[in-house]
């Protein structure tokens, strides 16, 4: 099961779907600028190319409304997540990292964290294999 934890607000999930069942998502929220969030796929499904494929698409989102880049928070303990955003073309912003700790309520309850955040963004419209584009 995915829980969709920010549901409300202003911005929306991206679903990956197997017929009916629910493989992964993505949260995209519709700040400046847009931040991609929660990206997620079950445990059977991972290892697939599911969470390139939704962060590609809310990218894609991002772009149509308009904006030309994406921000995302990636936690510095998290080495999987960091290959999936640099492989991505996702880069350091420079904002320091942002340490997090103690209870965060969200909408499927609290939960505790202790936690580095580091914040990473990428240009939209360019082919991050392709440098100085």
């Amino acid at each position: 099961m995915l829980g969709l934890a920010r549901l409300g607000g202003d911005g929306f999930y991206l679903v990956a779907w197997d017929g009916e069942e629910a493989l992964g998502h993505a949260h995209l929220a519709l700040t400046d600028p847009p931040e991609l969030q929660d990206v997620a796929v079950r445990e059977p499904h991972r290892r697939l190319g599911i969470a390139s494929a939704l962060t590609q698409a809310a990218e894609a989102q991002a772009e149509a409304r308009g904006f030309d880049r994406v921000r995302v928070t990636v936690s510095d303990a998290n080495p999987a997540a960091q290959r999936l955003y640099r492989k991505q073309g996702y880069v350091d912003t420079g904002i320091p990292p942002k340490r997090i700790v103690g209870t965060v309520v969200i909408r499927t309850g609290p939960i505790e964290v202790d936690d580095t955040l580091l914040t990473w963004e990428k240009q939209l419209g360019r082919d991050p294999q392709v440098p100085g584009q």
